[in-house]
């Protein structure tokens, strides 16, 4: 346990920033997975409705510095590759 002031402070604001970390890598990971189930269930109106958000909702993620912008953009990436294809099918 912290003896420290400061070191209490921190550890207060650690907790505060993983939650609020927590809730932002959720709230996104809901989303692709959402758009996942549209692509998989091939209901192409759905996931083209699904996909701005959910883009829009990664790069929030990475611009907060929860996720690595390269994991966004491959996330970003495949997602769109997907909605593609299905299109295209």
């Amino acid at each position: 346990m912290a003896n420290i002031k400061s070191a209490e402070k921190r550890i207060g604001q650690t907790e505060r920033d993983r939650e609020r970390n927590r809730s932002q890598r959720s709230r996104m990971r809901r989303a692709v997975r959402q758009l996942r189930e549209a692509v998989s269930a091939g209901d192409l109106s759905q996931a083209q409705e699904l996909l701005p958000d959910t883009l829009k909702l990664i790069d929030s993620t990475a611009k907060k510095k929860v996720i690595h912008r390269n994991a966004a953009a491959r996330t970003k990436s495949r997602l769109s590759q997907a909605v593609a294809k299905l299109e295209t099918s």
